[in-house]
């Protein structure tokens, strides 16, 4: 009789929850981290951004509530289409919808629901590690400076054959962060066990390395206990 394989002990479920301000990184840091450790990986952005386009694609309005409620238990966080709902206009009306109570409740439990799931996930957004995954084995939470991320997203614009105002790009910048941190519901801010990753004089590399060396620390702390 042939010898069956040595069975291994299944890995434990890793979830990071990554947070911080538009074009800090996080989102292609997210990306990263979850190719290199084998998760999954979800923009909560998108969702916001993937309820604003179902209102606008039907013509419904983006200040009722309901309807946007409604647009939100429908949306399927599998068909979020990052290419299309990067749209500035997109974002626009994002922004609306996301202040909506109803519409972050049901969003949060679908967030969680594909954070519980095996074999684990990274989710970036702005209260990922505060909210959405308080439980996360590791939050990190990005920044870099105002100037830095709007020459960043000019540069992505320039890049891919776009014309953009710098000046335009950085107060959109600043009323951004100025709305997510001031907002009554789910205010943008670190949780108070984050590691703080400011990314203003890094690259993606070392922004890798650094976040990777932050990840591959607690997971030894929590293989030891």
């Amino acid at each position: 009789m042939r010898d069956r394989p040595a069975s291994h002990a299944q890995e434990p479920q890793l979830l990071i929850a990554i947070d911080g301000p538009a074009a800090s990184g996080k989102g292609t840091l997210a990306r990263r981290l979850a190719a290199h450790y084998g998760l999954r990986h979800l923009d909560t952005g998108l969702t916001y951004r993937g309820v604003a386009k179902t209102l606008l694609d039907t013509g419904r309005p983006l200040d009722d509530e309901a309807v946007a409620e409604e647009a939100a238990r429908a949306l399927d966080l599998g068909a979020l289409d990052r290419a299309v709902l990067s749209a500035h206009g997109i974002g626009e009306a994002a922004s609306k919808v996301a202040v909506m109570p109803s519409v972050r409740r049901v969003l949060v439990d679908k967030q969680r629901a594909f954070a519980a799931a095996p074999p684990g996930a990274v989710l970036d957004g702005r209260d990922i590690g505060t909210v959405v995954c308080p439980d996360a084995d590791v939050k990190l939470y990005v920044i870099a400076t105002a100037a830095v991320r709007a020459t960043r997203r000019w540069r992505e614009i320039e890049a891919a054959g776009g014309s953009a105002d710098y000046a335009g790009i950085l107060a959109d910048i600043e009323r951004r962060d100025a709305r997510d941190t001031e907002r009554a519901a789910s205010p943008m801010r670190p949780a108070e066990d984050a590691h703080l990753l400011d990314t203003s004089e890094m690259d993606i590399e070392t922004a890798f390395r650094a976040a990777s060396a932050v990840i591959d620390a607690r997971r030894a702390e929590r293989d030891a206990n």
